[in-house]
C-alpha cells in the first residue's frame, strides 16, 4: 500500500513537473529574445522535428527490446510494427510499446488532415503564450470544452444536457472575467488561444477518424504527425520567418544555451505525452483530470512571481471560475458516460396469485 502510494505520488509529481517547465521553458523561447528568437513557427518546427527524432530512435530501442525481451518477462506474440496480441499486450515493458518508426506515402496522406490541424494547433498555442502572460495562458485557451460540444453538435449529432450546457456557461463566464482582468490583455494572444482551442477540439475528433490507419496506435500516429508537420512548417517559416532566421544566423543560432533550451523544450514536448497515459493509469482519468486543473491553478499563480505578471482580483477570479467550470464539466461528463454504459437495475418479480412484487434476494458474495 505504501509502496502504490509512494508511485502514484512521483507519478503526479512528474507530471506536474514536465508540464509547467514545458509552458515555462516555451514561454522563454517565444518571448525572450535573449536567449530565443522571435520566430514562433521555426521553433514548433524544431520541437516537431525533435519529437520525431525520438520517436525514430524509440522505435529502434523498442524493436530491440522486442527480440531480445528481459528474462523475467513472459513473451507475447507481436508484429514487427510492435503490436502485441491477445489479453497479455499489457505485458509490454516500457520500450516495447514503441512501434518501429517507418513512414509510407499511403498512410502519411490517410493522416494528412490531421496533421494540418496539428500544425493549426500547435502554431497558434505557442503564439498565444507568446503574446499573453502566463498567468493569463489557462484562461485564453480555456475554451476547448466548449468547442468540444458545438464540434459533437455539428459533426456527430450528439446532443448535451443541462448540466453540461451549465458547465460550459461557467467556462465562458470565467473567460470573460479573466479576459476583463486581465490587465496586459492581448487581443491577437487572446484570440489565438481561442484559435488553439477551436483546433484543440478538432484535433480530438480528426485523431479519432484517422487513428485506424495506424492501427489505433498513438505512438506511430505521433510519429506520423510529427513528420508530415515539419514539411507543412517549411514554407510557412520560409514565408513569415526567413528574414528574421538570417538576421539570427550569427546570434542566437550559434549560441549552445538556445539550442540546449530548445532542444529540451522538444524533449518536453515529446514527453508529456508519456506522463499523461502514466498519470491516467496510475490514478483514473477524472483523477487525471483534477491533477491537471490543480496543476493549471499552480502554474498561474507561480507565474505571478516567477515572471512578474500583475494580479487582479477578476483576474484570478477568472482563473479559478474557468479551472471549476472545467472540472464540473469533467465530472458531469464522466458521470453520465457511466450512467449510459451502466447495466439496468434488476427486475422485480411479480406473483401472478397474490399481485404483489417480490424483489429477487441479493446473494451474498463468499
Amino acid at each position: 500500500m505504501h509502496e502504490n502510494t509512494v508511485y502514484i505520488a512521483s507519478v503526479v509529481a512528474t507530471y506536474w513537473f514536465v508540464s509547467i517547465s514545458m509552458v515555462y521553458l516555451n514561454k522563454m523561447l517565444m518571448s525572450n529574445d535573449a536567449v530565443s528568437i522571435p520566430a514562433p513557427l521555426f521553433v514548433t518546427w524544431y520541437q516537431c522535428l525533435i519529437t520525431m527524432l525520438i520517436c525514430r530512435v524509440a522505435g529502434m530501442v523498442g524493436e530491440r527490446a522486442r527480440r531480445n525481451p528481459p528474462l523475467n518477462y513472459t513473451a507475447v506474440a507481436a508484429s514487427d510494427a510492435g503490436e502485441s496480441s491477445g489479453a497479455q499486450k499489457e505485458k509490454l515493458t516500457f520500450f516495447q510499446q514503441f512501434p518501429r518508426a517507418e513512414y509510407r506515402s499511403d498512410v502519411a496522406r490517410r493522416i494528412f488532415p490531421l496533421s494540418v490541424v496539428f500544425v493549426g494547433m500547435v502554431t497558434f498555442n505557442n503564439l498565444c503564450l507568446k503574446l499573453v502572460e502566463v498567468s493569463f495562458y489557462n484562461v485564453a485557451r480555456s475554451l476547448t470544452i466548449v468547442f468540444n460540444v458545438f464540434f459533437s453538435r455539428i459533426l456527430l449529432g450528439a446532443t448535451s444536457s443541462n448540466n453540461t450546457i451549465l458547465c460550459l456557461l461557467v467556462v465562458i463566464v470565467g473567460f470573460l472575467i479573466g479576459s476583463n482582468g486581465e490587465l496586459n490583455f492581448s487581443v491577437v494572444g487572446t484570440a489565438a488561444g481561442v484559435l488553439s482551442s477551436l483546433f484543440v477540439s478538432l484535433n480530438s475528433i480528426f485523431t479519432k477518424r484517422v487513428l485506424p490507419a495506424v492501427d489505433d496506435n498513438h505512438w506511430r500516429l505521433t510519429y506520423y504527425n510529427n513528420v508530415n508537420a515539419t514539411i507543412l512548417f517549411l514554407p510557412l517559416i520560409f514565408i513569415f520567418e526567413r528574414h528574421i532566421i538570417m538576421e539570427a544566423m550569427g546570434k542566437q543560432l550559434v549560441s549552445s544555451a538556445f539550442w540546449t533550451a530548445m532542444t529540451v523544450a522538444g524533449f518536453f514536448g515529446f514527453s508529456i505525452g508519456i506522463v499523461t497515459v502514466l498519470q491516467i493509469k496510475a490514478t483514473s482519468p477524472l483523477s487525471h483530470n483534477i491533477s491537471g486543473t490543480a496543476k493549471a491553478a499552480v502554474q498561474s499563480m507561480m507565474a505571478f512571481y516567477i515572471w512578474g505578471n500583475p494580479a487582479t482580483a477578476m483576474g484570478v477570479i477568472g482563473i479559478f471560475t474557468v479551472l471549476g467550470g472545467s472540472l464540473l464539466y469533467t465530472y458531469v461528463k464522466m458521470n453520465e458516460n457511466a450512467k449510459a454504459i451502466s447495466p439496468p437495475p434488476l427486475p422485480s418479480q411479480e406473483d401472478p396469485k397474490e399481485g404483489e412484487y417480490v424483489e429477487i434476494p441479493k446473494t451474498t458474495r463468499v
